[in-house]
């Protein structure tokens, strides 16, 4: 990271970022060229372990691009503000942000898409309630999860006056 006073090293406030992020951006790269889809998520960190997980409908272009190469790379950012200064190169903006890479993988058996989808529920609506899902429902969607390799986080505030 080429500016290190605004990396990010405590897993703590990066996960507290995390929190506060409601929409990933999960990078992949289709025939040498890159995708990108703004997607919800969950997590769970374990063991110094991340995982995300993503749902969406049984197919399409992100599916078929996954299955093909499963190495995907993510963004997310909260915290945006704009800091207005004398001059149009005097005006900056805050933000926390968190890059990661990482490989996805679909989940099949019931027990996993619903505990994935728990987690997902959890992120999205701050409560932490247990949700069953039908089997119809479970069918009527793809649940994959991205085992983290490595992740940054980046934050710039508001200065201090």
């Amino acid at each position: 990271m080429r500016r290190k006073d605004k990396e990010i090293v405590s897993v703590a406030e990066k996960l507290e970022i995390m929190d506060k992020c409601k929409v990933c951006r999960l990078g992949m790269v289709q025939d040498g060229n890159p995708y990108i889809v703004p997607m919800n998520y969950g997590y769970s960190y374990e063991d110094e372990r991340l995982v995300l997980y993503f749902h969406g409908a049984n197919e399409g272009r992100k599916l078929d691009v996954l299955r093909a190469n499963n190495r995907v790379c993510f963004e997310m950012d909260c915290e945006h503000g704009l800091v207005e200064g004398p001059g149009p190169c005097n005006h900056s903006y805050t933000f926390a942000s968190i890059i990661g890479f990482g490989a996805a993988e679909f989940l099949e058996r019931p027990e996993e898409k619903t505990a994935a989808l728990n987690c997902l529920m959890k992120h999205q609506t701050g409560k932490d309630a247990v949700y069953e899902f039908g089997d119809n429902h479970l069918r009527a969607v793809t649940v994959f999860k991205v085992s983290v390799t490595s992740f940054t986080g980046k934050r710039k505030a508001i200065a201090a006056t």
